[in-house]
């Protein structure tokens, strides 16, 4: 699951790298536009939803066991899309959790793993 897609980079390299399958949340029109012309210049349309909406609106579905999630920093919004992903059932127990944040954003979660670059840090944790 990519949510927050924009062009749909992350999701789009896991189907390349043996994922089944790709769902991909977004609410910007032109990155949806981008999300969409990617996923057919890949030729992966069969493989992939795509959810045009806010990431705290999602629908219950599919739980996935890897999710990345790339918001806009300083808004707080890990934590709100997590908590609507575990309450509609779409992540899966044990699925790996990347995050991009903004550096000084606080978590509320133990990474397994964390590196920062720039303005961005990543965080990487299992879902319990």
């Amino acid at each position: 699951m990519d949510v927050f897609a924009g062009t749909g980079a992350m999701g789009l390299e896991a189907l390349s790298r043996g994922a089944a399958r790709a769902v991909f949340v977004e609410r910007d029109r032109a990155a949806l536009a981008a999300l969409r012309a990617n996923i057919a210049a890949c030729r992966v349309e069969d493989r992939c939803t795509v959810l045009a909406m806010d990431a705290e609106r999602v629908p219950g579905g599919e739980a996935a066991s890897l999710v990345f999630l790339d918001p806009p920093y300083g808004q707080g919004l890990v934590p709100r899309a997590l908590a609507r992903l575990r309450e509609v059932g779409r992540i899966a127990p044990g699925a790996l959790i990347v995050a991009e944040t903004g550096r000084g954003e606080e978590t509320l979660f133990e990474p397994i793993a964390e590196r920062t670059h720039g303005a961005a840090r990543i965080s990487i944790w299992r879902e319990p």
